[in-house]
């Protein structure tokens, strides 16, 4: 059951990852409405930099599921 969950999570991270890294932009978008909703304003000094960090975050979090899934198959 563990490995399935762990699995799962991986799977489901690697589909936000994926959608955070090509839609840079649109991520960005929807974090400032979230804020927005919560009170708070945010602005990016160098939107270059933004959509570039965001892409690199998106990578990671892709790498980080896929070496979950390749250490939660090797484990059992």
């Amino acid at each position: 059951m563990f490995i399935l969950i762990m699995i799962l999570i991986s799977i489901v991270s690697i589909i936000i990852g994926s959608f955070i890294s090509f839609k840079p932009s649109a991520t960005i978008e929807i974090q400032r409405k979230f804020y927005e909703r919560i009170n708070w304003r945010i602005e990016s000094i160098s939107m270059q930099k933004e959509i570039r960090n965001t892409k690199l975050i998106g990578l990671f979090l892709i790498a980080v599921a896929c070496l979950t899934i390749i250490y939660t198959l090797n484990s059992h």
